[in-house]
């Protein structure tokens, strides 16, 4: 028995002979059958080591495991080809392959019902991001959100570098039940796009975070003419050596354009300095760029910069393209702005100045305005080109007024950022930084990236600066004597009004939203209307404080006192306390009801006086007449059912019900629509038809009094300017007083300049470094 073992065995792991395979293949090519050898079942006993030599010879075939979702680890299926071409999409799946042709960029949202959905590459995606559950429906992997939380998700998914659109419901149940669609699906379009540099001038999610959009969010658009292409230099062929550059940078929510056009060197020490100083939140590459220029910009905007880049080509700007779509648009847009203007019998101060950016536009270089057209046709996309033409303040990159740091400076003396960890902590800005608001803040930081090196306006800023730290040392002196006023009664004391008013007014708007963004979400028309009545609420009580220190437009105070001298503050002062500012804000708020705006009822928020908004005057009275014609129907139930006390009654949300015993008999037409053991509850015919067309006046009531809203915010572009300067002014404030909390806290002191026949010297004595205080 054991030589049989031994025989079986040594068969079955002895290796075949070539001869067998070469007769086999010499063989005819149909042998004959041949009967299988028997099963011959052995028992073989391995000890471990030779089990181990076995198993790594022979290892066993595992099956193959499937693809699985990184995020959520589930099986991804992948269908053959033909099951591919041979799918059967639902209508909403073939309205979710036509968006993402459409926008193949871009992240979908796609509202369906109350959730916004996900779909596909986009549902991974965002399951990723956000930390939901992707699986599979249908023929496409989703994953989903509740339309209350958009806000918060559609911020995440933005600040992780996506282009982020929201696909909404363009019709409701009510207005589809009357339309020629009642069997199809829901329409759907894309009604707003999210990146960095749009997200707080956006709808929808804009503005209302707390805690965020603090900082500036630049699109920085670049483009070159590189001169040196095809040139040898020192024996080596390339480009980008000397270039010339051309920038565009935009804050969409605060309308601050900044362009210039500069030569720049091999390492683009240039451009880099203009991105530090701006910290752009997104870069739009004007197509083509040279190698080093593009190669500096990919790098500035590495993975850890958190920086999203977008390239955009500008073949079509050769030979004056540019000047001409620029130019073809400020004209459409003053045009139609001033149509309006016309129609709404309003004033127009904003058309000199309309007339004056186009002919700023007409002296800008060419490259800035290729940069310009670029910027302009990025964010038409968006909707918000319009901040571009109407609304934008223009300045220059290189001022001949203020210094330009190089990108060495500012990063050798930590002005924006330190050299240990990249973060503001201990630098510069962070040690002057005592400014109240958010916007002051943001102007603090210009300030400190473009010196001054005007004598005059050195000096003004230290006159205003000086005198609000003096007035702040009156105060406390005012305020320690004040406590023993009642004993030494013979002190007089004058109470620094200036800096008293000055204090509550910045206190005040520190706590308030961020008005200058605000003022730019009511001019893109995307702000809610509670923020709307925040933001002019803060302006227009700045401006009533600021008033009372009577400052006429002379500069000359009404009221004799010796507390203001600076003429820069009483310029400031004058243009945020200005009465035009001011009557128009009160005018504005006087529109809107505050308890409707702060329930979100859109249905009542405007109010009809002196024939404004007519449409939605009668809707609403098409809407009263379809709840009273209603309401009316009882009777006609009540005769019908012999039931004189007969009432509507409602029941979770649903309303004009008939409640009757279980036993009682109705008419075959009416519809039962809940029950309980004693008592079935129903809608009459007549009830349903007329709670049809109630439904319907609601919803075209809603629809007029968006329009009506969306119109009202359209009559702001016209004082768009003059409230853009008083919030600027009321910034610059802010700056100047935290200049002067600084200099107290510190004791610094205002430095001394010579007289212009005097050898330029520097003074300094017992200096200290700022951050080394």
């Amino acid at each position: 028995m054991g030589k049989q073992k031994q025989q079986v065995i040594s068969r079955f792991f002895a290796p075949k002979s070539n001869q067998t395979t070469a007769s086999s293949s010499a063989s005819s090519p149909r042998p004959p059958q041949q009967t299988p050898p028997p099963k011959i079942a052995a028992t073989v006993s391995f000890s471990p080591a030779k089990r181990k030599v076995v198993s790594s010879l022979f290892p066993p075939k595992t099956p193959k495991k499937p693809k699985l979702s990184p995020h959520t680890l589930n099986p991804i299926p992948t269908p053959s080809s033909q099951t591919t071409h041979n799918k059967k999409y639902t209508p909403l799946e073939q309205q979710v392959v036509e968006l993402k042709t459409k926008y193949p960029d871009v992240l979908l949202m796609i509202e369906v019902g109350y959730k916004f959905r996900f779909f596909g590459e986009d549902a991974e995606m965002a399951a990723k991001v956000l930390g939901i559950y992707a699986h599979l429906d249908h023929n496409f992997m989703t994953a989903s959100i509740p339309t209350f939380r958009l806000n918060v998700h559609v911020r995440r998914l933005v600040n992780a570098g996506f282009k982020v659109g929201v696909v909404k419901q363009t019709e409701t149940a009510a207005i589809k039940a009357h339309g020629p669609g009642k069997a199809g699906p829901f329409g759907r379009g894309l009604s707003a796009l999210y990146t960095k540099a749009t997200l707080e001038a956006a709808e929808d999610v804009g503005g209302g975070e707390d805690g965020c959009g603090g900082e500036s969010n630049y699109l920085v658009c670049v483009v070159d003419d590189d001169g040196n292409v095809g040139k040898i230099r020192n024996g080596v062929f390339g480009d980008g050596f000397d270039v010339r550059l051309g920038v565009v940078a935009v804050e969409i929510s605060t309308g601050d354009v900044v362009y210039g056009e500069f030569n720049d060197g091999f390492l683009r020490s240039g451009l880099e300095a203009v991105l530090l100083s701006l910290s752009p939140a997104e870069l739009l590459l004007g197509q083509p760029l040279s190698k080093q220029t593009e190669k500096m910009l990919l790098a500035y905007a590495g993975p850890a910069s958190n920086v999203r880049v977008e390239h955009a080509s500008r073949d079509c700007f050769i030979g004056g393209g540019a000047l001409a779509e620029v130019m073809s648009l400020y004209e459409n847009m003053g045009e139609d702005t001033l149509s309006n203007n016309e129609d709404q019998n309003m004033d127009v101060p904003e058309q000199g100045n309309h007339r004056s950016a186009i002919e700023g536009i007409m002296n800008m270089p060419d490259l800035a305005v290729q940069a310009l057209a670029l910027t302009i046709r990025h964010l038409k996309q968006f909707g918000l080109e319009r901040i571009m033409c109407l609304g934008a303040s223009f300045r220059s990159l290189s001022g001949s007024m203020e210094m330009t740091l190089s990108a060495n400076t500012l990063q050798q003396l930590e002005v924006l950022r330190n050299n240990s960890n990249g973060s503001e902590y201990g630098t510069l800005l962070h040690i002057m930084n005592h400014t109240l608001t958010i916007y002051g803040s943001r102007l603090l930081r210009r300030w400190v990236t473009h010196p001054l090196c005007d004598r005059n306006l050195i000096s003004a800023r230290l006159d205003a600066v000086s005198e609000i730290a003096e007035s702040m040392g009156s105060y406390r002196t005012s305020e320690s004597v004040g406590q023993h006023d009642e004993k030494n009664s013979d002190v007089t004391i004058v109470e620094p009004q200036f800096y008293y008013i000055l204090s509550s007014v910045l206190t005040s708007l520190g706590r308030s939203p961020d008005i200058q963004r605000g003022i730019t979400r009511i001019f893109h028309r995307t702000a809610t209307p509670s923020e709307f009545i925040a933001v002019m609420q803060a302006i227009l009580y700045a401006g009533k404080q600021l008033q009372q220190l009577h400052i006429d437009g002379e500069y000359r105070e009404k009221v004799t006192s010796k507390t203001l001298h600076s003429a820069l503050l009483k310029r400031l002062i004058l243009t945020a306390s200005s009465p035009a500012v001011i009557g128009k804000a009160a005018k504005l708020l006087s529109t809107v009801n505050k308890e409707a705006a702060d329930q979100g009822d859109l249905l009542n928020l405007m109010i009809i006086s002196n024939g404004q908004f007519s449409e939605v005057a009668r809707a609403r009275k098409a809407v009263q007449s379809a709840k009273e014609e209603l309401d009316s129907l009882i009777n006609m139930c009540r005769k019908q059912l012999g039931m004189r006390n007969l009432e509507f009654m409602s029941v979770s949300g649903i309303t004009h019900l008939i409640e009757l015993p279980a036993n009682f008999k109705v008419p075959l037409n009416w519809a039962k629509v809940n029950s309980t053991k004693k008592t079935i509850r129903y809608h009459s015919p007549e009830v349903l038809t007329a709670l049809d067309q109630l439904a319907l006046a609601n919803e075209e009531l809603t629809i007029v009094c968006r329009a009506a809203w969306d119109s009202f915010l359209k009559e702001f572009g016209g004082y768009y300017a003059e409230f853009q300067a008083a919030v600027q002014a009321l910034a610059a404030l802010d700056c100047l007083h935290a200049l002067a909390t600084l200099s107290r806290n510190k004791n610094f002191v205002r430095p001394v300049f010579v007289d212009d026949h005097e050898p330029v010297q520097i003074h300094i004595c017992s200096g200290r470094h700022p951050v080394c205080i």
